[in-house]
C-alpha cells in the first residue's frame, strides 16, 4: 500500500493515528567543538497523525525527559541557560502542510520552544504500513530537519581558547514515528 501519489498532495492512510512513543524515537544532534556529534533523545512525547485529504502531524514533548545520557549535561539543558524546564515544561509541533516533492515527504510546520514559535521544515519519507503482532494497524514516517536553536531563545554558549564557540547554532532534529490507528 503506497501513500504517496504523483501529485503534490500526500495521502497518509485515512484516519487518526496515535504516535507510539515506545516504537518511535525523537532525537537531536549537535556538533560540539565542531568535532564531536552529541546526540540526545526524548522519551516523553505524544502526538497524532491525521491521514486522508488534509494530513497533519501534531505533537508535544515533556522537556524534563530530554536526555543526552550525561547527568551533568542533562541538568544544564534543563536549567534557564537552555530549556528552562520549570517555566517552559513543554515543546509543541504542529504541521501546516504535508506533501511530496521529488519523491520526498516534506512536512512544514511550526515548532514552539520556550513560548517562541518558528516555522520548520522536516523532510523524509513514509516508511510503510503494516499490522503488528497484536493486530494493530501501524504506519511509519521518518523525518529530519535543522533548526537554529538561538531563534528559540537557546543562546547559551562558551567561548573556546583558540576562538569560536563550544556549540553551533544549528541542531539536527530526527523523528522516527511509528503510529497505531486509533479505534
Amino acid at each position: 500500500m503506497s501513500i504517496l501519489t504523483e501529485s503534490s498532495a500526500t495521502v497518509i492512510p485515512s484516519g487518526t493515528w496515535s504516535i507510539d512513543p515506545v516504537w518511535s524515537a525523537l532525537e537531536f544532534e549537535v556538533k560540539k567543538l565542531g568535532v564531536v556529534t552529541v546526540k540526545g533523545r526524548v522519551p516523553g512525547f505524544s502526538g497524532t497523525i491525521q491521514g486522508g485529504e488534509a494530513p497533519s502531524i501534531t505533537g508535544t514533548v515533556d522537556v524534563s525527559t530530554i536526555t543526552t545520557f550525561d547527568e551533568t549535561r542533562d541538568g544544564h539543558i534543563q536549567a534557564p541557560d537552555f530549556f528552562d524546564t520549570e517555566r517552559y515544561p513543554e515543546l509543541r509541533f504542529e504541521s501546516t502542510a504535508i506533501e511530496t516533492r521529488d519523491d520526498e515527504l516534506v512536512v512544514e510546520g511550526v515548532l514552539t520552544i520556550k513560548d517562541v514559535t518558528k516555522p520548520v521544515e522536516l523532510k523524509g519519507n513514509f516508511v510503510g504500513a503494516g499490522v503488528d503482532p497484536y493486530g494493530n494497524d501501524r504506519i511509519g514516517i521518518e523525518l529530519a530537519g535543522t533548526v537554529d536553536r538561538t531563534e528559540f531563545g537557546l543562546k547559551w554558549n562558551a567561548p573556546l581558547p583558540g576562538g569560536g564557540f563550544l556549540l553551533p547554532n544549528e541542531v539536527v532534529l530526527r523523528a522516527n514515528l511509528a503510529a497505531v490507528k486509533a479505534a
